[in-house]
C-alpha cells in the first residue's frame, strides 16, 4: 500500500502559521519527516482559513519541492486552487479529489489531461455517500467512464469508496471492503483504490491509532492500494509493511520495515 502523507495541511496549527508567516520551516520539516517515515506522495492542503488559497497552495508546493522530490497530491475542493498548484509542480501530481458529478468531473479530468495528473475520484454525488457497495460501484463506474472519455487510463484513477467513522456508520465498513474488491473487476487495467484512513476513527473514538492500523491492514487484504495517512505513525507503518509481507507484495528480509520506508 502506498502512503500519501497527510501532514502538510493548513488545518494543523504549525502549517497554518507557516502559511500566514510565509515561513517554510514547518512545511519542509514535515516533508522530510514524512518521506523518512515511508510516504510516497505528499498531500498538500491549504486548509479552510487561508485568505488567498491560490497563493497559499503555491507557497506550500514550492516550499515542499525545495526539500523533497516526492510527487504531490493537491487537495482542495476549489479547482482553481488546484490548477494554480499544478502549474508549479515539478513532477506529475495527483488531484484530490472529484465526486461523480458531471460538471466537476469535466473540470477535473480536463486538468488531469492537460497536466498528466492522476485523480482521486470519490464514490459520492449530489445525493451524498451511498451506504451499500452496489451504489458505490455505480458511482465508481461513472468516474472510470468519464476518465476514459478524456483519454485517461483507469490506472491513473484512484477510487475512494469513502470511509465514515465506525462509531456512527459501523455498518458501512463491510460495504467499503466489498467495494474495494469489486473495483478491481471494473476494467483492465483496473482503477486503483485509496481511502482517507483517519476518517474511520474520527468523532471521539477511543484508541484511534489502533482503529486506523486495524482498518488499514483489513483494507489491504481487500485490495486497497493507497491511503492518505499519518506517515509519522511508526506503528501504522510497521503494520502496513508487515501486511505487505504477509500478502506476498514484498520479499521478506529481517529489515523489511526499514526497506519499506526506503524503497
Amino acid at each position: 500500500m502506498i502512503i500519501i502523507g497527510e501532514r502538510i495541511n493548513g488545518m494543523f496549527t504549525d502549517i497554518k502559521n507557516a502559511i500566514s508567516n510565509e515561513d517554510p520551516a514547518a512545511v519542509q520539516e514535515w516533508a522530510k519527516k514524512q518521506k523518512e517515515g515511508g510516504a510516497r506522495y505528499l498531500d498538500i492542503n491549504v486548509g479552510p482559513g487561508s485568505a488567498n488559497p491560490k497563493e497559499a497552495m503555491k507557497f506550500l508546493i514550492e516550499a515542499t519541492q525545495e526539500v523533497s522530490d516526492l510527487p504531490l497530491c493537491l487537495d482542495s475542493t476549489n479547482y482553481d486552487v488546484i490548477e494554480e498548484g499544478l502549474k508549479v509542480c515539478k513532477n506529475p501530481a495527483m488531484i484530490n479529489s472529484v465526486p461523480a458529478e458531471p460538471d466537476k468531473m469535466d473540470r477535473v479530468f480536463s486538468l488531469a489531461k492537460e497536466f498528466d495528473a492522476e485523480v482521486i475520484g470519490l464514490a459520492k454525488n449530489q445525493e451524498g455517500i451511498p451506504k451499500d457497495a452496489e451504489s458505490r460501484m455505480a458511482l465508481a463506474m461513472e468516474l472510470v467512464a468519464t476518465a476514459d472519455a478524456y483519454g485517461i487510463s483507469a490506472d491513473m484513477l484512484y477510487i475512494d469508496p469513502l470511509v465514515l467513522p465506525c462509531n456512527v456508520a459501523q455498518d458501512h465498513g463491510p460495504e467499503v471492503f466489498e467495494t474495494l474488491r469489486q473495483i478491481k473487476l471494473v476494467s483492465d487495467p483496473p482503477p486503483k483504490t485509496v481511502v482517507g484512513l483517519s476518517n474511520i476513527s474520527q468523532g471521539g473514538i477511543k484508541n484511534r491509532e489502533l482503529v486506523n492500523r486495524t482498518f488499514a491492514v483489513m483494507a489491504m487484504a481487500n485490495g486497497l492500494d493507497a491511503a492518505i495517512a499519518d506517515a509519522d505513525d511508526e506503528e501504522l507503518i510497521a503494520a502496513v509493511a508487515t501486511a505487505r509481507i504477509i500478502l506476498n507484495m514484498d520479499i521478506y528480509c529481517d529489515s523489511y520495515i526499514d526497506v519499506f520506508k526506503q524503497q
